[in-house]
């Protein structure tokens, strides 16, 4: 939840061309970050600076998560991804700052794409350290099991592929065809997992919430892909419309990938292909059973 924010701020930091207003770091001008003056936080120093603090708080939180994970989770795995986590945050940091000293317009695309991946390895977390989650129930047999894991784990994957176009859109100004592309690509794989779901697993409650979520997000980024289009492009919009569009669109681009991955993770919580296999290997073994009788 403080992540969310945390990317909201980031991406109007792209949006409003602040990402240098702050030219050290890791000081601020100097200061201790954390006793930067108030007062003196005006114009695009403002949101540099407030990233930085938001920045600051989500990498303690993710300190005390993975200290939390390591000391009382009991399955190592989970340790493990709290630490990942931890490594992730720090190397967002590091990056984050590198661009801001050694001027590297890739390092500002490089750190647009470890928020993502931050944000998505976060709600993760939360998944798995959920009530949910651990408990013990058997999994279920499926005819589409194996395709509805696939599925989503390629929309969840094309998710985040659109993702980096569209930093590298932002940041650059280039790829848009292929932002655009992938958008539709993204598009219809959604409303593939969608139309399987709905018709397959009408009962999982666990699969038709974050479906019907993803489906209203794709719905609320492709009006916000097209209002920024047309403001980019078509007609000139106020500039307070503009900068919450763009990052808006950010913003319920992450949306999408966590969703999406939060539903490729539970169909494969929820589903065995390995139970599907026995079960047609014990079919296919009565059938030709049968068969063998009636030739008797």
């Amino acid at each position: 939840l403080c992540t969310i924010p945390l990317l909201f701020v980031g991406g109007l930091v792209t949006t409003k061309g602040a990402g240098l207003a702050v030219p050290d770091w890791p000081t601020t001008f100097g200061y201790n970050p954390f006793l930067y003056p108030w007062s003196m936080m005006v114009g695009n120093i403002f949101y540099e600076h407030s990233h930085r603090l938001v920045a600051s708080a989500v990498g303690l939180l993710t300190v005390m998560l993975a200290v939390a994970l390591w000391l009382g989770e009991k399955q190592r795995w989970l340790r493990r991804l709290g630490a990942a986590a931890l490594a992730l945050v720090i190397a967002q940091g590091v990056v984050g700052g590198l661009r801001v000293v050694l001027l590297e317009q890739t390092l500002a695309i490089v750190h647009a794409c470890l928020a993502q991946a931050f944000f998505a390895l976060a709600v993760s977390l939360a998944l798995f350290t959920s009530d949910e989650w651990r408990k013990s129930s058997p999994k279920l047999a499926a005819s589409d099991a194996g395709r509805l894991q696939r599925l989503s784990l390629i929309t969840t994957g094309l998710v985040y592929v659109q993702v980096i176009f569209g930093a590298v859109l932002r940041h650059t100004g280039e790829m848009l065809a292929l932002h655009l592309i992938f958008a539709t690509i993204v598009a219809v794989h959604v409303v593939l997992l969608g139309a399987r779901i709905f018709k397959r697993h009408p009962d999982r409650r666990e699969l038709l919430r974050p479906i019907s979520l993803l489906s209203g997000l794709l719905l609320a980024q492709i009006i916000l892909g097209v209002a920024a289009y047309m403001g980019k492009f078509v007609m000139a919009l106020p500039d307070i419309l503009t900068i919450t569009v763009r990052t808006s669109h950010v913003v319920v681009g992450s949306l999408m990938l966590a969703t999406s991955l939060v539903l490729a993770l539970r169909s494969f919580k929820l589903f065995s292909r390995g139970g599907l296999t026995q079960e047609r290997k014990f079919i296919g073994m009565g059938t030709a059973r049968r068969a063998g009788e009636i030739s008797a």
